[in-house]
């Protein structure tokens, strides 16, 4: 797949790994590119920095299902048909499962899996009318293995995986692909909370995921030899890694502890 001339949409695009997306969308050729994001002047500034690109911005918050049903229908009245649908949206909140406030987990469960599920049902008839379609959900590390203190943003981007695999299976037919990928910590404003610590940077994976997306790879995970022999731990010997993860217990509850970024 290539991306000279395709019609994207992504969400979050603005900032972070979403952004960094973006310039790599451009640099591939794209030059029409719908953007939804909750802060009007990111989404400005967007335009401004990338000038040769043709945007379709829709300022709002892709938990409002209203948002997601308008953007689409704006997309179908202005291009008729989608390309490339980029599910990168998300917010994190983390801590003890009992400390976590109401709102913060049902917002999680709404912007991290419920709008994505929503935003692909309604982009389907505009990916399908597209002659080679691709999805691009962005999941996290946390969603292939459960940690303490991530029960919730764990489960919603254990959802996101469960569920690219469900579509590429139900649209392989209409040749759209799929594929999820599981960035691990990335220094961008949601790990603001952890500077100092060695992680990737949001240009190498928004790289690596659009790569991905063009290879048509179904998954893209990120962390190394260390991520994939952690994997194959809780698969096959759930009971060992629950033994390496209780000696560092204390820290993890610490380190989790207003984490927050919503």
């Amino acid at each position: 797949m290539q991306l000279e001339g395709k019609y994207v949409l992504i969400t979050g695009g603005t900032r972070g790994i979403g952004k960094c997306m973006i310039q790599e969308l451009v640099k591939g050729g794209v030059s029409k590119i719908a953007v939804i994001a909750r802060d009007k002047q990111n989404l400005k500034q967007l335009a401004q920095e990338f000038e040769g690109v043709k945007f379709i911005k829709i300022a709002g918050d892709v938990a409002n299902i209203e948002v997601l049903r308008d953007a689409v229908a704006l997309i179908e009245d202005k291009w008729g048909h989608l390309d490339i649908l980029i599910n990168n949206a998300g917010i994190v909140s983390a801590g003890p499962l009992e400390d976590i406030q109401d709102e913060d987990l049902y917002d999680q469960v709404a912007i991290n899996l419920t709008a994505v599920l929503l935003l692909t049902k309604y982009c389907i008839p505009l990916l399908k009318a597209s002659k080679e379609a691709a999805i691009l959900n962005i999941s996290s590390g946390l969603g292939l293995i459960g940690k303490p203190f991530y029960a919730v943003y764990g489960s919603t981007k254990a959802g996101i995986r469960q569920f690219s695999d469900s579509m590429r299976r139900e649209l392989a037919p209409f040749n759209i692909s799929v594929t999820c990928a599981f960035p691990t910590a990335t220094d961008t404003d949601m790990m603001q909370k952890f500077k100092g610590r060695e992680m990737d940077s949001p240009e190498f994976v928004a790289e690596r995921s659009i790569a991905g997306l063009l290879n048509k790879e179904s998954q893209v995970i990120f962390g190394g030899e260390e991520r994939l022999n952690e994997n194959a731990m809780n698969f096959n010997a759930p009971d060992e890694l629950d033994k390496i993860i209780a000696e560092s217990y204390e820290e993890r509850k610490t380190a989790s502890i207003d984490h927050k970024a919503v």
